[in-house]
């Protein structure tokens, strides 16, 4: 009987080591639709749930890209090619870089390979919101930015101190094109002192970089 068991044993593992790629595939793909086993099994399963963290992160880019498509929003501002000029000038202080569409769209690209393109949109909303004068209309972009940038329930929340949420909700009892003024200069402090020194040391800054360069070589 022992043998008959390891027999069956044998059997089984070589039925699973036979699967063919797309069969493997495929199983792998439909594995999140079981429950997850526990973290602390001795299993190679790939559904265990000690992959949640990395799949978030894969996650939250997709629904970031799916967002902006969705929102209406375009992947970047319209602007012509920067020069090398204007690139080097990047490099002297942060106030430069968000001075022009192709300096904010550069960065842009960085955030969005760190999951903080958010900081960048809520920007820019803060700005259009400044540009309205239709009560009306500031109402409405006030609202939907509260619910995009603001509220702890959005994925695309912003980290903002105590002290500006509640300087926000008042504001938002009666809204206006300067809500979130607080809010934005707290998000650009953020990006100026965190973000920005990595961005002048990525790969990102460094290639436009030296293309522009070559470019200037060549002519």
């Amino acid at each position: 009987p022992m043998g008959s068991e390891r027999t069956e044993m044998r059997k089984r593992q070589m039925s699973m080591t036979q699967e063919t790629p797309g069969a493997a595939q495929a199983q792998h793909s439909t594995g999140n639709r079981g429950p997850n086993t526990c973290c602390f099994c001795w299993c190679c399963c790939c559904s265990c749930s000690c992959l949640t963290v990395r799949n978030q992160d894969e996650e939250r880019a997709r629904r970031t890209s799916h967002e902006l498509q969705a929102e209406g929003i375009p992947n970047c501002e319209e602007s012509p090619a920067p020069t090398l000029e204007e690139v080097n000038a990047w490099a002297q202080s942060f106030d430069k870089l968000m001075l022009t569409p192709a300096g904010r769209n550069a960065f842009r690209e960085f955030l969005r390979t760190e999951f903080s393109e958010e900081n960048m949109l809520f920007w820019m909303a803060c700005e259009e919101l400044k540009q309205e004068s239709n009560k009306s209309v500031i109402e409405e972009k006030a609202r939907l930015i509260y619910e995009d940038y603001i509220s702890i329930l959005s994925p695309k929340e912003v980290s903002l101190d105590s002290r500006v949420r509640e300087v926000i909700n008042r504001n938002m009892l009666e809204p206006s094109q300067h809500t979130f003024d607080d809010a934005q200069l707290q998000i650009y402090t953020l990006m100026h002192r965190d973000s920005y020194p990595r961005f002048m040391n990525s790969a990102i800054y460094k290639d436009l970089l030296q293309s522009l360069s070559e470019k200037s070589i060549e002519a």
